[in-house]
């Protein structure tokens, strides 16, 4: 039998449409209603090859906060594509670009 499971992501914005609150829920993953300050959503469009993008920030983000985000970011999606892709040459290339970027930033 096939299991469905649903993420809600709930986006508050201003009159500007600039988004003021974000909140999501993954109810297998036990999250509920939890506020965020950012998100990053891709998705593969396998008809158009092509990726689609949702990145949201509220605009209380905190700069620092962001740096963050991305070089975490960034570090997931170099142990994504190696878990995809069984690239461990890639994956270390990715990783030193990381350390570089956290190395500019000054967040580490």
């Amino acid at each position: 039998m096939n299991k469905k499971s649903d993420i809600i992501i709930h986006v508050e914005t201003d009159e500007n449409n600039v988004p003021e609150k974000l909140k999501w829920t993954a109810e297998d993953g036990g999250v509920k209603n939890e506020e965020a300050k950012a998100m990053m959503l891709a998705l593969w469009d396998s008809k158009n090859k092509e990726s689609l993008r949702i990145d949201l920030w509220t605009k209380d983000m905190p700069m620092d906060e962001m740096k963050t985000f991305f070089y975490q970011t960034l570090v997931s999606m170099s142990h994504t594509f190696y878990r995809a892709t069984d690239d461990i040459k890639m994956r270390d290339t990715m990783l030193d670009f990381c350390e570089f970027y956290a190395d500019k930033m000054e967040i580490k």
